[in-house]
């Protein structure tokens, strides 16, 4: 992730640390009437909460027993799903109100983000086949123990796919990043996946990274060069730049601002990078370029928005060598 330039997070809290505010949660959750208790499990009431199927627009009717949800011939309804599991030998257990046994799949994820983010809060992210019924679930859990839940945006990745095939374990058709990053530089692989759209699937092949690793290789080495053509100008630059530079700026600027603000689309970023990096190139090794009078002012306003935007899409490095 390091390699990658990924933010780290700011917590990564343990299921195992938070079984109090767990526990709390469930609790919460029966006391408003949402869930019911069986034996020494504790499973939530689909029917008793009228928006369920509000992210994933299932209906009730669509969910059959043992294709998403465990068949239970105790459960209300085949939909119900575990809050708490009573424990079986063998598995680690917590004691509880409703005797010794563990949290249920969903549970731990609402219990944790409420510990620390609050009931709201803005993005809550996860790959497409989380939305059911993982992320339904949650919002079914977090609701039925606070009113004012809400989560402002879902972010849902697509999937990486092998010639078409989704990557998996199972499948044994995946890579690891380390295996990536040991044949393509760590930001030509960012590069890679930021040139498809977030929520579509992604085909990994290595002649679309073999691309992207050259098409890194070109943004850095338009900027190394800029970076030696500057640092013989040091003098303060004075001149206003041309019109047809300042439109390619412009263009660069509102292309980044107005894709960025419809749901992160870096492909298209990616792609409007194309215009100020021939710009450049040009001012920098055509006749003609080379003789513009204000080359070198030119040279240095594309250079900087170039490096803003790649600073904000992560793929600034830390030196061009």
């Amino acid at each position: 992730m390091v390699h990658l330039q990924c933010l780290p997070p700011s917590v990564e809290p343990r299921v195992s640390d938070h079984m109090p505010h767990i526990i709390d949660m469930i609790k919460q959750i029966v006391d408003n009437g949402y869930a019911y208790r069986v034996e020494g499990d504790v499973f939530f009431s689909v029917e008793n909460f009228p928006e369920y199927g509000q992210l994933s627009g299932r209906k009730l009717e669509d969910n059959r027993a043992g294709e998403h949800v465990a068949v239970d011939s105790r459960k209300r309804n085949p939909a119900d799903f575990a809050l708490w599991k009573s424990a079986k030998e063998g598995e680690p257990f917590w004691e509880s109100p409703w005797g010794p046994g563990r949290p249920g799949w969903h549970i731990e994820c609402s219990a944790m983000s409420a510990a620390y983010l609050g009931y709201s809060f803005d993005i809550h992210g996860g790959g497409m086949d989380l939305v059911f019924p993982h992320h339904e679930n949650e919002i079914a859990q977090s609701c039925a123990a606070c009113k004012q839940s809400n989560v402002s945006y879902w972010i849902h990745n697509g999937f990486v796919t092998v010639d078409s095939e989704k990557m998996s374990k199972s499948l044994g058709n995946f890579f690891t990043i380390r295996e990536v990053i040991n044949l393509y530089h760590p930001l030509a692989l960012r590069l890679f996946l930021m040139g498809t759209h977030y929520r579509s699937p992604i085909n990994y092949s290595d002649v679309l990274l073999e691309s992207a690793s050259e098409r890194i290789f070109y943004i850095y080495q338009t900027l190394h060069d800029c970076e030696n053509v500057l640092s013989q100008h040091d003098k303060g630059l004075q001149e206003s730049i041309p019109p047809e530079t300042l439109n390619v700026i412009n263009k660069f600027h509102n292309d980044f601002s107005t894709s960025m603000s419809d749901d992160l689309h870096t492909p298209v970023v990616l792609a409007a990078l194309s215009d100020p990096l021939k710009t450049i190139n040009d001012l920098l090794h055509t006749r003609k370029g080379k003789k513009q009078a204000t080359r070198i002012e030119s040279v240095a306003a594309l250079e900087k928005i170039i490096r803003n935007v790649l600073s904000v899409l992560g793929l600034m490095p830390t030196s061009y060598s």
